[in-house]
């Protein structure tokens, strides 16, 4: 149960950071529209705000895993 409390919370810890760093790429991508790196910048900041909210999935359920018990 411990190991997978922790499991939980470590990707919970990942959530956190990836919520703030892929709108940070988000916003820096469209302050510079006319870079030629744009794209490459804006795809990286949507797959981190895709992954943040797989991750935050994944996270809560391993927490109620732990929690209630995996079936």
């Amino acid at each position: 149960m411990d190991k997978l409390l922790a499991q939980g919370v470590r990707k919970m810890a990942i959530t956190l950071i990836l919520m703030f760093t892929g709108p940070t790429f988000i916003y820096q991508a469209f302050k510079n529209e006319g870079h030629p790196w744009y794209y490459f910048i804006l795809s990286i900041g949507l797959i981190m705000c895709l992954f943040a909210i797989i991750q935050g999935f994944l996270g809560i359920k391993k927490i109620v895993d732990a929690i209630l018990g995996k079936k």
